[in-house]
């Protein structure tokens, strides 16, 4: 975050709020208000146009908008004198952005950040767009003047302005509610979504379409398992291509792992440098989708370096994960992370850096503004070669050229880190590292799960046990958003899994049964992004599509799904089917901004395996079972190990009925949709039963 001069100024109204985004701005000149009615009242009463900015901490052209234009006494004073303003940051309100980004794209036909936006008193926006420069230039009005414009047109035209607000606000207005007719859901639905994926990849770097290239993680989860599902070559081999190629570019942190957030080039090797909690949180799963299905260890490699990362630079003292970290470094877009060679000659020698610049596309001129963003080109087959090193060797000797690099890295000045806790967010981190921990046989990271979610049921709720969206400097803020449910009920079941822990699958079960309450669009069906109770707004959206995130409507459906199948509880079932029907017409025609709600139908299309586990009087045969169970290829099956004396209790009753521990000796049943096979008492057996059902269990042609 960039670090302002605050000498001999007072601070706004930001310096009271926990974001870091709008405490950056604390000292701006600018009067800012958070979001609030007391700053829509003073409009109301001074009648005046509100200015509304919205962005984020870890956002470059967020920063170079305060640099020139926030910063700036001259564009401070017509703010003030002219207008009220707001400043946002759409991780904490993320209803907010949405409601007027769909303006902005109205307007515009493109969005982005910082978003910039002016609004009635009565909320309605009538003018927007990105950044903007303080002057113009190069064609592109600049803010000064823009200020001045939107100015006359508020006092001399004022019929034109009420106009464009009320036009503005019913397209953003029928934007937030915007469907498509339903259709009937299939194993073709699949298909189709398939075809339309690998119809935009890029068979040259990976990836789909051109620059910018952003690394769609639900996309290749999806292509995974239906290429498993279908055994389709052309989906695995789109999915591994792009994972490696993202794994190899400059868009992976070679150094201290870890992903940014997107390519600035079709390669993979530019990027915008910010690394984001989110996207993190959701590579994992598909590297660790990826090892399931073909065992590659280069995979593992990924995961436990993306979530070392998470551990030794993105996690709180109370266990719970921390946003984003910036893409500056002082006031340099990228200067902690690139490299000169003349740096790597003087660390490792000359004779090693030739070594390691044969790997990391390492040379005088450097690949990015004179510098080196580190790479991997070519394989490491090509590299031995020429080195004329065993691989063995070879990889040893980088491992060791890279710790020393990482270690001299680490005296830099670091980019800035935004600590507020996103629950949402948490909730894909804590499904990511306790699916990573169980898979992986790794307790670090099953604590570090436990960890977080232990903080946010127990701190990030209010009195009535809700949740809340965010957490900072002590203060829990703000009514949870639908992906907040939604994120952390399906990380809770991933945490179930990897515990076996009753409380967490109970604790999901509470939250969903909030989620259905306060949620649900009961006409059309699916949920509401905000809840019943929530603030209200210009509109109510329903947040159908995915972006950056999955969809709230995706995941909780994906959520719901899992939860009824491990429960038998159908009021889950049946609320999470009712939420693919709606979505069922933008699944069908638009599938490639639908990965997630398409991730729950191959879910929902079964087989659902379940294993359940009685350990009877030897608990090492049952963790034999969960071990021989836990690395079983896609549809890999839920598991449930309950004590004897446990197994008529709780949430699991009814998956638990009718089975017993035969002769106190640990038995297993594999159960599909209620029907369960002739138990088993071997971990071997076991195994290979599972195997067995992968494919006959499966509907035909699915």
């Amino acid at each position: 975050m960039s670090t302002p001069s605050n000498a001999g100024r007072q601070a706004n109204r930001l310096a009271g709020e926990t974001s870091p985004y709008l405490l950056q701005h604390a000292y701006n000149p600018v009067d800012w208000y958070p979001w609030s009615d007391e700053a829509f009242e003073r409009a109301n009463a001074e009648d005046k146009p509100v200015f509304l900015s919205v962005g984020y901490s870890a956002c470059h052209w967020c920063h170079v908008m305060e640099r020139e234009s926030f910063e700036s006494d001259e564009i401070a004073a017509i703010l003030n004198e002219r207008f009220i303003s707001i400043k946002v940051d759409r991780e904490e309100r993320p209803d907010i952005d949405q409601i007027y980004m769909a303006a902005v794209q109205a307007l515009t036909q493109r969005g982005g950040w910082p978003m910039s936006v002016f609004l009635t008193p009565r909320r309605e926006p009538f003018f927007g767009g990105t950044y903007w420069p303080p002057d113009s230039r190069m064609g592109m009005r600049g803010f000064r003047e823009i200020l001045q414009l939107i100015d006359e047109a508020w006092r001399t035209r004022r019929e034109d302005v009420s106009r464009s607000a009320a036009s503005l606000t019913q397209a953003v207005d029928q934007m937030a509610s915007a469907g498509f007719d339903e259709t009937q859901l299939s194993v073709e639905t699949l298909k189709n979504a398939v075809q339309s994926i690998l119809s935009v990849f890029d068979v040259r770097y990976g990836g789909f379409g051109q620059a910018p290239k952003f690394p769609h993680p639900m996309d290749l989860r999806l292509l995974i398992r239906c290429g498993q599902r279908f055994a389709s070559p052309a989906a695995l081999d789109a999915a591994r291509f792009t994972l490696d190629r993202m794994a190899a570019g400059g868009i992976y942190d070679h150094l201290g792992g870890g992903f940014h957030r997107y390519s600035t080039d079709a390669r993979w090797l530019v990027p915008h440098f910010e690394k984001m909690l989110y996207d993190n949180a959701l590579l994992v799963p598909a590297y660790l989708d990826l090892w399931l299905a073909e065992r590659r260890p280069q995979d593992v490699t990924v995961v436990r370096e993306t979530l070392d990362y998470i551990l030794r630079e993105m996690t709180a003292p109370e266990g719970a994960f921390y946003s984003t970290q910036d893409a500056d470094s002082e006031g340099e877009e990228g200067k902690f992370f690139v490299w000169t060679i003349n740096e790597v000659e003087s660390l490792l020698g000359p004779d090693e850096a030739q070594v390691f610049a044969a790997a990391y596309d390492l040379t005088p001129g450097g690949n990015w503004e004179g510098h080196t963003i580190l790479n991997r080109p070519r394989p490491i087959g090509d590299v031995a070669k020429a080195t004329d090193l065993d691989i063995s060797v070879l990889e040893k000797r980088l491992a060791d050229d890279r710790r020393r690099l990482f270690e001299t890295r680490s005296r830099r000045i670091a980019p800035g880190r935004d600590d507020k806790v996103l629950t949402s967010w948490n909730g894909l981190m804590i499904s990511a590292m306790a699916q990573a921990g169980k898979l992986l046989a790794e307790p670090c990271y099953v604590n570090a799960a436990v960890r977080a979610a232990e903080f946010l049921v127990t701190t990030v709720r209010d009195a009535d046990g809700r949740l809340l969206h965010t957490f900072k400097d002590g203060r829990a803020r703000f009514a949870a958003y639908l992906d907040d449910y939604a994120c952390l009920i399906d990380g809770l079941i991933d945490l179930h899994q990897a515990t076996q822990d009753a409380r967490w699958l109970e604790e999901a079960i509470r939250l969903a049964g909030i989620m259905l309450r306060d949620f649900p669009d009961d006409d059309e069906g699916g949920f509401y992004y905000t809840a019943s109770h929530h603030e209200r707004l210009i509109t109510r959206v329903k947040d159908s599509q995915d972006n950056a995130t999955p969809s709230g409507n995706g995941v909780a459906a994906t959520a719901l799904f899992r939860l009824a199948a491990v429960t038998g509880d159908t009021r889950f079932e049946e609320a999470a089917a009712r939420t693919l029907q709606a979505l069922s017409g933008l699944m069908s025609r638009h599938p490639r901004t639908a990965a997630q709600s398409l991730l729950a139908l191959e879910f929902a299309l079964g087989p659902q395996p379940i294993v359940v586990i009685l350990p009877g009087d030897n608990s090492e045969e049952a963790d034999r079972m969960q071990a021989a169970v836990a690395e079983a290829p896609h549809p890999s099956p839920m598991v449930l190990v309950v004590d004897e004396t446990d197994r008529l209790q709780g949430p699991l009753k009814a998956a638990l009925e009718g089975k017993q521990a035969i002769k106190r000796r640990t038995t297993s049943y594999l159960c599909e949709r209620g029907t369960c096979f002739e138990p088993l008492m071997d971990a071997a057996a076991l195994r290979v039963f599972v195997d067995a059902r992968r494919h006959a269990g499966r509907t035909p042609n699915a």
